[in-house]
C-alpha cells in the first residue's frame, strides 16, 4: 500500500501494522495537532474522555532518549512492570500466536531462536522508539476501570488509522510499563496518573526487513459466533 494516497477506512485497516523501523523525517507539528484533535471523536463511555496524551519529538524526544539509554545502561531490567502486559499463565491458542509473532518478526533479519543476544538487542529498539521521529504516551486516572481502558484503547486505534490515511505509520508499545517510573519521572505525571503504552509514529522505513512483517490472523470462524445470520 502506497504511502503518499489518500486511504479508504479499509484500506487503513488493511495496511496498519506495528510498524518497528522508521525514517528519521520530522512530521509536522500541525499534522500531530490535527490528527490528535480529530482521534478524540472516539467513542467513551458517558463522555469521560479518559485518554490523556503526551508527545515528544525534537529536542526533547532526543534528550528522553539519551535518558533512556543511559537507565538502560545501568538497569538493563528496568523499572519493573506497571501491570502484566500478558497474563501470567497464558492458554492456548494465545500461547501458540504470541510465539507465531516473534517468529515471524526475527525471521527476515535472519535472527535465529537461539540467538538470544541479538533477539534482545532488536526489542531495545522499543526504548528509542524505533527511530521514529515522534513518540507518544497514553495515561490513565488510576481511579479508572476496565472499560476506561477501552476507551484508551479505541482512541489509540482511531489515532493509528488517521495516521495512516495521512501516510503515517505507527507502532503501540506495551513495553514501555517496563520503564513505567522512568517515563512518570521524565513526563512529571501527578501520583493520581498511571501510564498505559507508548506509541512510535513517523514515516516507515520500507527498506529495513522487519517491515515485510505480516502477522497471521485467525479466520472468521475461530473468534465469531453467528446467530440467525
Amino acid at each position: 500500500m502506497s504511502d503518499d494516497k489518500a486511504l479508504t477506512v479499509s484500506e487503513a485497516v488493511s495496511s496498519r501494522i506495528s510498524m518497528r523501523a522508521f525514517k528519521d523525517t520530522p512530521v509536522p507539528g500541525e499534522l500531530l495537532r490535527q490528527l490528535l484533535t480529530a482521534a478524540a471523536r472516539s467513542p467513551s463511555g458517558g463522555n469521560l474522555q479518559p485518554w490523556h496524551v503526551h508527545v515528544l519529538g525534537g529536542e526533547e524526544l532526543a534528550r528522553f532518549k539519551t535518558l533512556m539509554r543511559e537507565r538502560m545502561r545501568a538497569n538493563p531490567r528496568g523499572d519493573g512492570t506497571g501491570y502484566d502486559i500478558y497474563p501470567p499463565e497464558l492458554g492456548e491458542p494465545y500461547r501458540a500466536r504470541r510465539a507465531k509473532c516473534g517468529e515471524d518478526m526475527y525471521a527476515p533479519m535472519g535472527i535465529a531462536r537461539e540467538d538470544k543476544a541479538a533477539r534482545l538487542g532488536f526489542i531495545a529498539g522499543n526504548f528509542q522508539f524505533w527511530n521514529a521521529p515522534v513518540g507518544m504516551f497514553f495515561c490513565l486516572d488510576k481511579q479508572m476501570g476496565p472499560p476506561q481502558w477501552s476507551d484508551l484503547g479505541m482512541y489509540i486505534q482511531t489515532l493509528m488509522l488517521l495516521a495512516r490515511e495521512a501516510g503515517l505509520h505507527s507502532c503501540p508499545q506495551e513495553a514501555w510499563t517496563l520503564w513505567h517510573k522512568t517515563v512518570g519521572e521524565f513526563l512529571t505525571l501527578p501520583d493520581n496518573m498511571m501510564l498505559f503504552c507508548g506509541l512510535a509514529l513517523g514515516y516507515a522505513d520500507h527498506q529495513h526487513p522487519v517491515s515485510r512483517v505480516r502477522t497471521e490472523r485467525a479466520p472468521l470462524q475461530e473468534f465469531a459466533t453467528l446467530r440467525g445470520i
